[in-house]
């Protein structure tokens, strides 16, 4: 198996208790590897490659306390109501209608929106998740052909 691309998230399954397994290896590093929102089916076939004994029930619950961790997260699109991406700090993505793509962008103008959202509605804001969705710049040069 090859090296991760984000060491921190292996690092964030053993402080919240969970081994390294092959399998969990193995699921973190598909995600790492693509750029679009996977099914479960997927992640199950590319994983299966790097680690012959990967189930398909393992990688639902892999991917469950990923989700759980922060380290992944769900991506809808019109395509897959469950795909998953590799989920970094910020939280914000944008996502590709057409071929799937999944990218992160920081967002650093929510403070006051967050903020007036607290005060009209009286809410402790714990969290927030953006997600845009529209076309690439590949797929929009598909389109023009």
């Amino acid at each position: 198996m090859t090296h991760l691309k984000h060491p921190a998230m292996t690092q964030a399954l053993r402080e919240a208790g969970y081994r390294l397994t092959q399998p969990r290896l193995a699921v973190l590093q598909v995600l790492q590897e693509n750029d679009a929102g996977l099914s479960p089916e997927e992640i199950y076939r590319q994983g299966k490659t790097l680690c012959p004994t990967l189930g398909l029930v393992t990688v639902y619950r892999t991917l469950d306390l990923l989700a759980e961790l922060g380290l992944a997260r769900r991506v809808h699109s019109e395509q897959h109501c469950h795909s998953y991406a590799s989920a970094g700090a910020d939280r914000h993505y944008v996502i590709c209608q057409a071929c799937r793509r999944v990218i992160e962008f920081p967002c650093h103008g929510l403070d006051d929106l967050i903020a007036e959202v607290r005060q009209r509605t009286g809410y402790t804001i714990v969290g927030h998740l953006l997600e845009l969705s529209g076309l690439c710049p590949d797929c929009q040069a598909r389109q023009e052909m």
